[in-house]
Parts: C-alpha cells; structure tokens; sequence
C-alpha cells in the first residue's frame, strides 16, 4: 500500500532521484532545480515550505514539494513518480497532501512553473482548478507554461475555489 510521508534528510537522494529522472528524460534539468534538489531542507523546507513522499514499503516512489515564495504565496514543485508505478493514483495522493498542507496555511495562491511537454502532468493540474496564467518572472528558463491556484481565506475555514472531485 502507498504511503505519503513527510520529507526526512535521509530520503534526499531519492528526492533528486525521482525528479532528475523526469527532468533529464524531457531535457528540463537546470541549475535552478539542481539547487533545491542538492540542497531541499535549506532551499525548501527551511522557509516554510514541505516535501510529501510517496512509499512503498521501503521505496520512494513519488514526491512534490510546496514551496513557501512569500506570504500567502506558495509555488508546487517538484512533482514526480517512478515510471514502473504511474497510473497508480500516486500523483493524485501527493497533490492533494500538498493542498490539504496549503489550506492549514497562509496560502492564498498557489503557482506553478511547467513545460508544455508535460501533457499528463498539465491535465493533472487542470483537475485541481490550476489555470492558465502568462508565463512571467519565472526562475526556470525551461518553463513555458505557468498555472495558478486561487485559494480563498474566510474566519472559519479556508478552501480551494476548484472543486476537487
């Protein structure tokens, strides 16, 4: 059975494994993502943000990182599963680890930065209510889609504006 888990130092090699293996195979790997992936507890979770990992008895077999950008503002990252185990609902679990993580949160919008290669990915994200925003002030040259998750803050709950069905 899949279990998600929260980031500990000893699965960082697992975590750089999973996504330089998307990264490399789509020729995506840049010096931004070879930063928080040699260093994810000073560049991710150090500024407020997490890392969910998806287990497998004793194998990681997925991730995806919320990257806490400023107050209120959180990009999702980082999202990545082992080819042998896609198909599985695995990205679906990590996903919404990291909105149920970002409506305990002061997040108020939700971004990401892809690349159109990334079709499968990309209706992922369309499913969670992330829509289509000008790609602008990204740190990844590679990006050339960006999506936004508007995240609505009321006295006694916060929700996602998407329906998550």
């Amino acid at each position: 059975m899949i279990s998600v888990i929260e980031f500990e130092p000893k699965y960082a090699n697992d975590f750089k494994r999973l996504n330089l293996e998307w990264l490399d195979k789509f020729g995506l790997t840049e010096a931004a993502d070879l930063l928080m992936l040699d260093n994810p507890q000073k560049e991710i979770i150090d500024p407020g943000g997490c890392i969910f990992l998806a287990k497998l008895d004793e194998m990681i077999v997925g991730s995806a990182a919320l990257i806490r950008e400023a107050s209120g503002q959180y990009e999702l990252a980082k999202m990545a599963v082992s080819p042998a185990f896609r198909g599985k609902g695995i990205s679906k679990l990590l996903i919404e680890s990291c909105l149920a993580r970002a409506e305990k949160s002061d997040a108020q919008r939700i971004y990401l930065s892809s690349n159109s290669q990334l079709t499968t990915a990309l209706k992922l994200y369309e499913k969670y209510g992330f829509k289509y925003i000008t790609v602008k002030d990204s740190h990844y040259t590679t990006a050339d889609v960006m999506m936004e998750l508007t995240i609505n803050a009321s006295p006694d709950q916060v929700a996602i504006t998407a329906a998550l069905s």
